[in-house]
C-alpha cells in the first residue's frame, strides 16, 4: 500500500503535476531495468523545485532519494517507499570561455560531445560513461586514465538543510569513487568543469577510439549498471572474478558478463534478488580463492518484497 499517495499533493504546490508519477516502476528508471515501484517519483525542471522539493521531504519526515540518469543503481523488488527525485530535466550545458558548466542531469557523453564541439580538450574520458554529471561527481568517475577530479572546478550543491553552496575542487574531497558529496548526502545541482583549447580533429580521434575499445570490451548490448564492483587496492575485479571461474555463470536472467566479468548484466528479466544472489555468490568465491573482498560500486537502494 502506498501510504505516501496523499503527499502528492503538497507535492503539486511545488511541481506541475505532469512532473508527478505515482508508483512508478523503478525498472524504467534505471539503466539495468529492474526495480519496484516507488511510491512517488517526481522531475523537478529548475534548481527551486528540487530545493523545495527536499525541504517538504524533510518537514514532513517523508524518505527522499535522489537519483540522476539511474545508471550506477539497483533498486530492490520491493521498491521504495518516499520520493524519488529525479534530476534528468536539469541538464543544460553552456560554455564560459574554456569552462563547461553543466546541470546535474547532463549527461556525461553529451558534455563530452559540447567539449568536442567547442574545441576543448580533457573530457575525452567520460565520452563512454553512461551516466549523469550529478552521479559522476559524487562518485568521482573515471576511466581509461582520466577522472572526474582532473577536470572539475567546482560544485553548486544542496546539503542536507536544503541550502544551496558552492563547493571548490578541495571541499569537494575527490577520491576514488568517493567524494564529500556521498560522505554527507549532498546533492550535486550544477557543475563547473575547468578545460583546455585543443585541435578537434585530436579530439575526436581520442573520442573515436575511446569508444571503440568500450565496445569491444564491454557488455554494451545488455542492462547493467556498469562495472559492479570496486577495484580493490592491488588488484583488478574482473581478473580475481575470471581467475575464480565465475565467467558466464548465471542466476535466473543476472549473468556475469561473458564479455567482461566486472559486469553483471540483465539479460532480460533478471530481478534485483537474482542480481544480489549472483553478487554474494562472486563475493564468496574470490574471497575464498584470493582472499580478497570486493565491495559493489553500483549503489543498491530499496525494500525486498
Amino acid at each position: 500500500m502506498n501510504r505516501f499517495k496523499n503527499f502528492s499533493t503538497k507535492l503539486m504546490e511545488i511541481l506541475d503535476p505532469k512532473d508527478i508519477e505515482i508508483d512508478s516502476l523503478m525498472k524504467n528508471h534505471t539503466s539495468f531495468k529492474i526495480g519496484g515501484p516507488v511510491d512517488i517519483l517526481v522531475n523537478p525542471e529548475s534548481f527551486e523545485e528540487v530545493v523545495e522539493v527536499v525541504k517538504l521531504c524533510k518537514k514532513d519526515s517523508v524518505p527522499c532519494y535522489i537519483i540522476g540518469n539511474g545508471t550506477n543503481l539497483l533498486v530492490k523488488d520491493g521498491g521504495i517507499r518516499g520520493v524519488v527525485v529525479k534530476l534528468s530535466k536539469l541538464d543544460k550545458i553552456k560554455l564560459q570561455g574554456t569552462k563547461i558548466i553543466a546541470e546535474s542531469g547532463a549527461l556525461l557523453k553529451d558534455v563530452s560531445d559540447f567539449a568536442l564541439e567547442n574545441s576543448l580538450t580533457g573530457f575525452e574520458f567520460a565520452c563512454g560513461i553512461p551516466g549523469s554529471i550529478g552521479g559522476a561527481v559524487t562518485m568521482n568517475a573515471g576511466a581509461y586514465n582520466g577522472e572526474i577530479s582532473y577536470v572539475i572546478e567546482s560544485a553548486k550543491i544542496i546539503d542536507g538543510d536544503g541550502n544551496i553552496k558552492v563547493l571548490s575542487k578541495e571541499d569537494l574531497e575527490l577520491g576514488y569513487r568517493i567524494s564529500s558529496i556521498l560522505k554527507y548526502g549532498y546533492t550535486v545541482l550544477e557543475v563547473t568543469f575547468n578545460l583546455e583549447k585543443g585541435e578537434y580533429s585530436k579530439i575526436k580521434e581520442r573520442i573515436d577510439d575511446l569508444s571503440a575499445r568500450r565496445t569491444e570490451k564491454q557488455p554494451l548490448e545488455y542492462a547493467s549498471a556498469g562495472s559492479t564492483f570496486k577495484r580493490p587496492e592491488g588488484y583488478f575485479a574482473a581478473k580475481l572474478i575470471e581467475d575464480s571461474g565465475l565467467k558466464g555463470v548465471s542466476i535466473g536472467d543476472a549473468q556475469v558478463s561473458e564479455k567482461h566479468s566486472g559486469f553483471i548484466i540483465n539479460k532480460g528479466n533478471a530481478t534485483a534478488q537474482d542480481i544480489l544472489d549472483l553478487i554474494k555468490i562472486v563475493q564468496t568465491k574470490v574471497n575464498e580463492k584470493f582472499g580478497v573482498e570486493l565491495s559493489t560500486e553500483v549503489r543498491i537502494i530499496g525494500e525486498d518484497i
